[in-house]
């Protein structure tokens, strides 16, 4: 399959493209286009043939259910069942925006897009691109993260071609994503709203606005939403973030590295720019400032992916206070790292 990148130095010439994507995703097809949070791989959610290229494209469990993406509210009364009074609450302080509500679908929705599950996720972007796609598509679009399965989630189209090109029909251009991790995901089909995934709506907002429980998924039960396996995001290098002070954390990364260039391993870190100058072992990578989140955030895959552009075989990252953006970073680092944590702290 040829993959059409799909770019625009004008508006003229991105209507075009929007309009060549939406006729794809009618006719069944697989586009790639770009968020607020990251790109996703879209289909027609209508058209479960169209779903199943989806798990195909990405080599993704079938059993892992595809958000959403919606422009408007009429499309949500067609994919959920009911609109609990917490998912309307969140919706109209959230939407358009990185939020996914879980709400009991409609039969309208197929299996083959929820994983089986009789639940379903949606989110109406806040992305100009995104909407309109939708918009002239005049269906809800099926989106994962437009990414090989459990790698790091594409920030940049050139990261969907990497992945995906000669899998998927088309790829729109729309530049860099501006938060760059996926979306908070609520569970709203309980007592009380449960956030499964932590985003940039960090759980205070959640709570402030509906009340919530974080992480409240029983993890042996079919996960309602993506994002929650325990392994995802990954690079091919082997990560292992270290807890600690400053300096502390540092003094024991430039030795674990030294040991492993020892064992003819291509070994580094990822650091914000605050201890930078404290590594001076291996190939060092910056996540952004510890004092702006949001831009560590939106530059967070981009980074996981240098790993692997820059060949390393084992990475040690330095850890993230987790509370409010810090609890999304360091949720996607811990499964990045499969849980490989080491713990500096009461250490002397």
């Amino acid at each position: 399959m040829d993959t059409i990148m799909g770019r625009a130095a004008n508006q003229t010439q991105l209507d075009k493209v929007i309009e060549e994507a939406a006729r794809i995703l009618t006719n069944g097809g697989l586009v790639a286009f770009p968020t607020e949070t990251v790109y996703g791989l879209g289909a027609n959610a209508r058209n479960k043939d169209a779903a199943k290229k989806i798990y195909e494209a990405k080599g993704r469990p079938s059993d892992n259910p595809l958000i959403l993406h919606i422009c408007s509210y009429d499309m949500l009364d067609e994919v959920a069942d009911e609109i609990p009074p917490a998912a309307k609450a969140l919706a109209d302080r959230f939407w358009p925006g990185p939020l996914t509500l879980i709400m009991n679908k409609s039969d309208r929705v197929p299996l083959e897009v929820t994983g089986g599950l009789s639940t379903v996720g949606v989110r109406f972007p806040g992305h100009k691109i995104a909407l309109e796609l939708i918009r002239r598509s005049k269906v809800p679009v099926a989106a994962p993260s437009a990414n090989v399965s459990g790698r790091p989630s594409p920030t940049r189209a050139s990261h969907v071609e990497y992945d995906l090109s000669g899998k998927i029909d088309m790829i729109i251009d729309g530049g860099s994503c501006g938060i760059g991790i996926e979306s908070t995901i609520v569970d709203t089909t309980g007592g009380s709203p449960v956030v499964l995934r932590p985003g940039s709506i960090t759980e205070k907002e959640i709570a402030e606005t509906a009340g919530c429980l974080l992480g409240g998924q029983n993890p042996d039960a079919a996960p309602k939403a993506p994002g929650t396996m325990y392994k995802h995001y990954s690079p091919e290098a082997k990560i292992t973030i270290v807890k600690g002070g400053g300096t502390q954390t540092a003094g024991k990364i430039n030795s674990l590295i030294a040991e492993a260039e020892k064992q003819g391993k291509k070994a580094g870190v990822l650091v914000t720019e605050e201890y930078r100058a404290l590594y001076n072992k291996g190939t060092v990578i910056t996540l952004g400032s510890m004092s702006d989140l949001s831009r560590t955030a939106a530059h967070l895959y981009k980074a996981l992916r240098e790993l692997d552009f820059n060949g390393l075989d084992i990475v040690y990252c330095t850890a993230f206070p987790e509370d409010g953006l810090g609890v999304a970073i360091m949720n996607r680092l811990i499964r990045a790292a499969e849980n490989r944590i080491i713990d500096l702290r009461g250490e002397k």
